[in-house]
């Protein structure tokens, strides 16, 4: 028998860096756009991923370790930046140059065209000049630098422009330089008129390409010397004093204005930008130079995303896929179907329409006495949200935790506070100092007795989920959702609700794990469970897949159930800061990533537990913030029939997938894994859009 050591690694031995982590998951999703067997849209997709994922990047982890204090007295801070940076630089000069030497040339071979000022014919200059003068110049403030004109402030991630110019101005001045900001209310690509494409085809322009081509013309009886687009990342992480505020939603709605001016992290100007313009931008900006991030292309690369959504060729996307139905939902009560069964759905595999149905019939059903549900992200226009307030303009009692503080989701959230208000529902925002994160529904009715010896009064229905309830990204995200009418599972709910809105300690809970009382300690005595199963000789075994692992209690279990002999296996989609596989401390763990067509985004944890195979579905990674920070739920399924088809959708296939999988060593390397000798290549998500989409699939019954 294994016991532990006694002697403790020092913490840089048995961690590995999260920020770099961080960066290594961009990199994974880099290399699907340098995927030649992708469709070409699709690859310039994830390129424009791997842009929006290094905005937040910057917006939140590099803005948080740079508020950390003085890098000239924190060295090991300041060593640490740098590793970012340096990443961070050689990561935008390949995402640019698979963009330059391969997307683009590639979409020109299938007759879609990005034209520059020197690649366009006569006509397509002449339809250009015109649409600057009608659409572009008119919105245009060109902003001369003088002492009555400092500089100006720059939105954060807006266009802008730098301009250097000889020669005086209209009163005799020599004012050198000027911004023009781009007009945030125009598209940046605007398609050319087919008619004058050459060769055919579709050909489009970037508005940054519009503004470079006429520049001169703003300044009239000046020369244009020097110019570059330029934008800047600043540091949007909201901060509220929560305790502080009467109201949350007011001070929140303040701080909002104050994101888009927020410390400045990073510059991007134009590759062939003059040395003393990015001097001077860095100096208003306060950046040093290892800030910038001079690029060969546009500096929004992730507005690309436009052209797609302009080229309808179905060749160069992705094939189309629609989820299936479960079939004991299509044409049947989903209340009664309820009563004698629990309903599991995998998405985007599966349709999110289920959970839709399930609030709107809840909605517009005279049983239906109340409704309660967890906002985290809804989007800007929601059924589901439609529905709560439809209800509540009924008479039900409509209660919703809807979550301000979601980043880059405030908005909308506030925005929908004030709807469901006027509707009729009591809004409530959650835990001060906690996010909820949680993803639960709870429909009570009120029912007669039946037939089957159930007797009259309320009962409880409840939705439990992994993902948001954002119809949008249930058909991009794979999740898991519960469907269940048991009544202490949805009693518990129940009671998760009166936890939040009347903020007094909630019941001792026998089924759902609730961050942050229980949620932590129960996962790490589930682990240190397997590891003296392990102990006694028999097979210990661990499954987990999730967004993120990070947090060092979770990890120090992990190494401690490895050394006893327990085989774990971790999928884990973006950072993970454990080291796998290193002797004498995590010889028995393997980590994996999946990177495919849908975003992974399901968490379950299976603990084989001999032979009972718990498993639990959550809304919360192993993080910090989660365990601790956050209001997050873990529910276990209870049917033998639901849990096999967690192990062999949400599982088994991640573990077989060599297709879209990688393999992370001891020093935080990642390796795609390949088909070798006469293995059939597998992808999970390929396997499931086969299994589960198109058809109707059994619920598990």
């Amino acid at each position: 028998m294994k016991t532990a050591s006694s002697t403790d690694p020092t913490r840089a031995n048995i961690f590995l860096d999260r920020e770099l982590s961080q960066l290594t998951f961009n990199r994974r999703v880099l290399a699907q756009a340098e995927d030649t067997s992708l469709p070409l849209l699709e690859r310039l997709r994830y390129l424009c991923i791997v842009s929006n994922n290094l905005d937040e990047f910057f917006e939140v982890r590099v803005a948080s370790l740079l508020a950390q204090g003085n890098l000239a007295e924190n060295p090991a801070l300041a060593a640490n930046l740098a590793r970012i940076s340096n990443e961070c630089h050689n990561l935008v000069k390949d995402q640019y140059a698979v963009l330059n030497t391969e997307v683009l040339p590639e979409l020109k071979k299938k007759g879609v065209h990005l034209v520059r000022h020197t690649d366009r014919n006569e006509a397509q200059r002449a339809w250009v000049k015109d649409y600057f003068e009608r659409e572009v110049r008119p919105l245009l403030t060109p902003i001369g630098l003088d002492p009555a004109h400092p500089f100006p402030q720059v939105v954060n991630k807006s266009l802008n422009f730098i301009i250097s110019l000889t020669g005086k101005d209209a009163f005799g001045r020599g004012t050198g330089i000027a911004i023009v900001k781009a007009p945030r209310v125009l598209p940046r690509v605007i398609r050319i008129p087919d008619e004058l494409s050459t060769n055919g085809g579709m050909s489009f322009c970037l508005l940054s390409s519009i503004i470079h081509s006429h520049i001169e013309d703003l300044f009239t009886g000046r020369e244009v010397i020097a110019y570059s687009q330029f934008r800047v990342t600043r540091d949007s992480d909201l901060w509220v004093d929560e305790e502080e505020v009467k109201n949350l939603r007011q001070a929140l709605k303040g701080e909002l204005q104050g994101r888009q001016f927020g410390t400045s992290v990073r510059l991007e100007v134009a590759k062939n930008c003059a040395p003393e313009l990015s001097e001077f931008l860095l100096e208003q900006f306060g950046l040093d130079k290892s800030r910038l991030y001079a690029v060969d292309g546009p500096v929004n690369l992730v507005r690309l995303a436009e052209l797609i959504d302009h080229v309808k060729q179905p060749s160069l996307r992705f094939e189309p896929f629609v989820p299936g139905m479960p079939q004991k939902t299509a044409h049947h009560d989903i209340f009664e179907q309820l009563k004698k069964h629990d309903i599991l759905l995998h998405h985007p595999f599966q349709s999110f329409q289920t959970v839709v149905d399930f609030i709107q019939v809840a909605a517009h059903d005279p049983s239906v006495v109340a409704i309660k549900q967890t906002i985290y992200r809804t989007g800007m226009h929601s059924d589901l949200m439609e529905a709560l307030m439809a209800a509540a303009r009924a008479g039900k009692e409509v209660t919703v935790i809807l979550e301000l503080m979601a980043r880059f989701d405030e908005e909308a959230n506030i925005n929908w506070a004030d709807k469901l208000e006027q509707a009729g529902a009591q809004v409530v925002y959650g835990v001060v100092g906690l996010k909820t994160h949680a993803k639960v529904a709870l429909v009570i009715r009120r029912e007669d007795a039946d037939a089957e010896g159930n007797p009259g009064g309320l009962r409880f229905y409840a939705h439990l989920g992994t993902g948001n309830y954002h119809l949008t990204t249930t058909r991009l995200y794979t999740d898991f959702g519960l469907l269940t009418a048991h009544p202490e599972m949805a009693q518990e709910v129940n009671e998760v609700f009166i936890h939040l809105t009347s903020l007094t300690k909630p019941h001792k809970l026998t089924h759902l794990w609730l961050a942050p009382f229980a949620l932590q300690s129960e996962i790490i005595k589930a682990i240190r469970n397997e590891a003296k199963i392990a102990r006694a000789g028999r097979p210990g075994r661990i499954i987990v897949k999730i967004n993120a692992l990070v947090d060092e209690s979770v990890i120090r279990a992990l190494y401690a159930a490895s050394h006893d002999g327990v085989k774990i296996d971790l999928i884990v989609r973006g950072a993970c800061t454990l080291k796998p596989g290193v002797p004498g401390l995590s010889e028995n763990i393997k980590v994996r990533s999946i990177i495919g067509r849908f975003l992974e985004h399901s968490r379950i944890y299976y603990f084989r537990n001999d032979l009972a195979h718990d498993v639990y579905l959550a809304s919360a990674d192993w993080m910090s913030r989660n365990l601790f920070r956050r209001i997050e739920v873990a529910f276990p399924i209870l049917d033998k029939a639901l849990k096999r088809r967690v192990i062999t959708e949400g599982l088994n296939p991640y573990l077989k997938d060599n297709s879209n999988a990688w393999e992370l060593d001891p020093g935080g390397h990642y390796q795609r894994r390949k088909v070798r000798g006469k293995q059939v290549e597998f992808s999970a998500q390929r396997h499931l859009m086969d299994l589960l989409g198109t058809h109707p699939v059994d619920t598990g019954e």
